[in-house]
C-alpha cells in the first residue's frame, strides 16, 4: 500500500514535456495519450483511457506527472521500445491495473510477475500483439530480453518504484539517474549527487570545463561525454 505522504505519489515534478525528455526524448504527444487518455474517430468510438498517474496542472508547461508517473511512463515506453503499439493492448494493460492496483506499472510486481499476469488477463483480440512483448521462458510467461534490459534500470522501495537509472546515459558509462529525494527528482551523476543541468549550465555559459569539472568531484571525459548527449 502506498502512504498518503508518500512523495513519490503525490508532488508534481514533471511536466508532460519534461517527462518526455527524460524517457529517451519520445514524442511528449505520445506521453500526453498515456496522461490523458484519447479519444478518436468521427463518432468517439476509440478511446484510451489514461495510464499514467497525472495531475491537473496550474497552468499550461506546469509539473503534473509524480515520480510514480513518470516510472509508469518509463515502463510503458519499454514495451513500446520493444515495438508494441499501445493501443493494441490497452485492454490488456487496463486489466493488469485492475488486477494489481492503480499503480502496478510502477510496482515491483511488474517485474516479478508482471509478464505473466499480463499474458493471464489479455483482452480478446490481443495475444498477437502481446506476443512481441511477451515470450515464453522455463515455463512461465517472461517479458522480451529488451523489455527486461529496460526494467533493470528501476530501484525499488517499498514495493514501488524509487529510483531510476537514465539509459541514455548508462549505454556511455555514466551513472545519470532519477531520485524523487535529490534535486527535485531531476536527472543527478549518481556519485556526487550533483544535477547534470547544473554542471553542464556553467560549461554552456563558458567556464572551462576541466575547471568545472574540478569543482563538482566529475571526470571532465564523463562532462564532455554528458554535453554530448545532451546536445
Amino acid at each position: 500500500m502506498t502512504g498518503k505522504d508518500d512523495e513519490r505519489f503525490t508532488v508534481p515534478l514533471y511536466s508532460v514535456a519534461e517527462a518526455a525528455r527524460h524517457l529517451d526524448r519520445m514524442p511528449a504527444s505520445t506521453l500526453s495519450t498515456w496522461v490523458d487518455g484519447y479519444v478518436r474517430g468521427q463518432h468517439g468510438q476509440y478511446r484510451g483511457e489514461p495510464l499514467v498517474t497525472a495531475f491537473t496542472p496550474k497552468r499550461r508547461g506546469y509539473p503534473r506527472l509524480p515520480f510514480v508517473g513518470l516510472a509508469e511512463a518509463y515502463a510503458l515506453n519499454a514495451f513500446r521500445k520493444a515495438g508494441v503499439p499501445l493501443q493494441r493492448i490497452r485492454a490488456s494493460l487496463d486489466a493488469l491495473v485492475a488486477e494489481r492496483g492503480p499503480h502496478a506499472l510502477a510496482s515491483e510486481h511488474l517485474i516479478t510477475d508482471g509478464a505473466e499476469v499480463l499474458w493471464h488477463v489479455q483482452a480478446e483480440g490481443e495475444r498477437e500483439a502481446l506476443e512481441q512483448l511477451v515470450v515464453p521462458r522455463l515455463g512461465q510467461r517472461v517479458f522480451t530480453r529488451v523489455v527486461e534490459q529496460y526494467l533493470r534500470e528501476v530501484q525499488f522501495d517499498d514495493g514501488y518504484a524509487s529510483l531510476i537509472w537514465l539509459p541514455r546515459y548508462r549505454d556511455a558509462h555514466l551513472d545519470v539517474v532519477i531520485d524523487p529525494q535529490r534535486a527535485g527528482g531531476q536527472p543527478i551523476f549518481a556519485r556526487t549527487g550533483v544535477a547534470v543541468d547544473n554542471v553542464l549550465g556553467r560549461i554552456r555559459g563558458g567556464e572551462d570545463p576541466e575547471e568545472t569539472a574540478r569543482d563538482f568531484g566529475i571526470p571532465s571525459e564523463d562532462l564532455r561525454t554528458a554535453l554530448e548527449l545532451s546536445a
